[in-house]
């Protein structure tokens, strides 16, 4: 016995031999899609960032890369400026307290200078004037986080050493000159630091050496020699010009630093909002989306569960 299919019976059975058909084919494409749109939408909620992966914007994923290191650069620099401001701060205070006991040496010179003063009280003043020499010296080796500030570039080493029993107890200077500079987050560059030699012992100008100036006095109260007790006064009012110099000179650096990091504040912030706009996600948009493709999810679902299944027997039958 034969049997007989008819035509339309044929090309159904033909269509299930050959596997799912064109309509299961386009649920399970429009399923992909809205199962993509859901779990994009659900990224965005959880991280509040609309891209998370390279497929989420592949246009601005260069745009994004460039605009975060354009931030870590500014960031870095802000780090530099802060360790900076620290160093700047240590020695603008240290100028200051060298100012302080350079006025305190040369009001000890003027009562040594009086025609009252005898001469174990000038040599009483005298052996105040070199514990403050000694005070100026140990201003000269100040440190922070473990570098001597005025020692220019040789930092890991004091610039002077004192022997006060010597004539000349400050040693020569041990350090080297100081070429560090800051780079501004506008680009340009500039000077951070002064060194001890260019501060406390400046031999090009005998008139700025406030060690020399410092010592001289301490020899004219010992030795009870008027005249040069008057000539040490002179010179340490030429050593107080110039430290006082070097004090503004570091308050000078002390606002270019806090300048800088001003700046890179404000530019730091301006990055990030960049970087937002490009990475940050739309919350209220996102939480829609996800609604949305959950329910049409839920809905294809529903659909495809509801289509009539017929296997071979229904279609012989």
């Amino acid at each position: 016995m034969r049997l007989i299919v008819w035509p339309p019976l044929a090309d159904k059975l033909s269509r299930m031999i050959r596997g799912p058909d064109s309509q299961s084919e386009q649920f399970l494409n429009d399923l992909a899609q809205i199962s993509s749109r859901l779990d994009r939408a659900q990224r965005q909620v959880a991280t509040g960032k609309r891209i998370n992966t390279l497929s989420d914007a592949p246009d601005q994923v260069g745009h994004l890369l460039s605009l975060r290191s354009e931030l870590a650069s500014v960031q870095q620099i802000q780090t530099n400026i802060g360790r900076v401001k620290a160093e700047v701060g240590t020695a603008e205070s240290a100028l200051s307290q060298a100012v302080d006991v350079l006025e305190r040496i040369q009001s000890l010179t003027v009562q040594g200078g009086s025609d009252f003063a005898t001469p174990q009280a000038r040599e009483t003043l005298a052996g105040e004037v070199e514990v403050l020499l000694g005070q100026l010296v140990s201003i000269a080796q100040s440190q922070i986080e473990g570098r001597y500030i005025f020692s220019g570039d040789a930092d890991q080493d004091p610039p002077y050493t004192v022997d006060l029993t010597l004539d000349d107890p400050a040693s020569d200077y041990a350090g080297t000159p100081a070429t560090r500079q800051i780079q501004h987050p506008n680009g340009t560059r500039f000077a951070l630091a002064r060194t001890a030699e260019q501060i406390f012992d400046n031999q090009d100008a005998p008139g700025a050496n406030v060690f020399d100036a410092a010592n001289a006095a301490r020899l004219a109260l010992r030795s009870n020699d008027v005249d040069a007790i008057g000539a040490a006064l002179s010179a340490l009012k030429s050593a107080n010009t110039h430290l006082n110099d070097q004090l503004a000179w570091y308050g000078g650096v002390q606002a270019q630093v806090n300048a800088a990091s001003d700046f890179a504040s404000r530019q730091a912030v301006q990055v990030q909002t960049r970087i937002a706009e490009v990475e940050d996600a739309d919350i209220t948009q996102a939480i829609v989306e996800l609604q949305q493709a959950s329910f049409q999810r839920d809905a294809a679902l529903s659909a495809q569960a509801a289509r009539p299944r017929k296997t071979l027997f229904d279609y012989l039958g």
